[in-house]
């Protein structure tokens, strides 16, 4: 692998109360998922975080999520396929207008949290509806846009079935089921946040494709676009530091999926 992608969900503070360290961390990334309202996020956040990753070349995509503010989009809501439909297409119509006040526009779709999961864990029980709900704004706002989902899952398979381009997604510092899933975040462990071994990690995903799983157990045959870093814990700058650092030395471009 001669390049990857860096990711990061940004622009999550809401009115005066401010989360994560978006303007050292997106230093550090090449694409940014910024949050559109439903689950953090307001005009003046989505503004100047658009504006920020402009500066520094950073693409951006929308993080669309349940309409969960106080829950932070990480408690599922029972909502029919259409009502997805619908708030993913509003949330990507937002964060679109300030990208086009600069003269620029979204290159990618990731959804937020507990869509992001239930999406691909309806898909394992052989329920497309939500990823065609989804899979349907994208293409009704902009067919060239990417789906950001989880690497080695299914969804992957329904979107590009779909006629989407796809970037497959693995995480820097949460671990994972033998099976390939997130842990959930409620279950100690679920978040790694030693950056020596997120480091250690991140390499081994790129030069050997497997991931250890939280049995002991490795993942392997990973294919993926993106690593995803996470802004809003401690230590997250120096861990998107160290990860692009380490990477670098090893002559791996840090470059958007988006770009050919």
């Amino acid at each position: 692998m001669s390049r990857i992608d860096l990711n990061s969900d940004v622009g999550e503070s809401f009115g005066r109360y401010k989360l994560g360290f978006d303007e050292r961390l997106m230093a550090c990334i090449s694409s940014a998922n910024v949050a559109c309202g439903m689950h953090a996020g307001d005009p003046s956040v989505m503004r100047r975080t658009v504006e920020k990753a402009l500066s520094l070349g950073v693409k951006v995509g929308a993080h669309p999520s349940y309409p969960d503010l106080q829950g932070f989009g990480r408690r599922t809501l029972d909502m029919g396929p259409d009502e997805v439909y619908e708030f993913t297409l509003y949330q990507m119509g937002a964060l679109d207008a300030f990208l086009r006040a600069r003269g620029s526009k979204l290159t990618h779709v990731k959804p937020h949290g507990a869509l992001y999961n239930d999406v691909y864990k309806r898909a394992l029980k052989g329920d497309r509806t939500y990823c065609e709900a989804i899979a349907s704004a994208v293409k009704d706002f902009d067919p060239s846009l990417w789906v950001v989902t989880l690497a080695g899952n299914v969804t992957m398979e329904i979107y590009a079935s779909l006629g989407l381009k796809v970037a497959g997604e693995v995480f820097a510092d949460r671990a994972y089921n033998p099976d390939g899933s997130l842990v959930p975040r409620g279950v100690k462990g679920a978040v790694i946040e030693d950056v020596e071994a997120v480091v250690e990690r991140v390499v081994r995903m790129v030069e050997r494709g497997e991931v250890e799983a939280m049995d002991g157990s490795a993942i392997k045959g990973l294919s993926f676009h993106t690593i995803c870093l996470h802004g809003d814990s401690e230590g997250a700058v120096e861990m998107a530091e160290r990860i692009r650092k380490a990477l670098s030395e090893r002559g791996i471009s840090i470059k958007s999926f988006a770009e050919p």
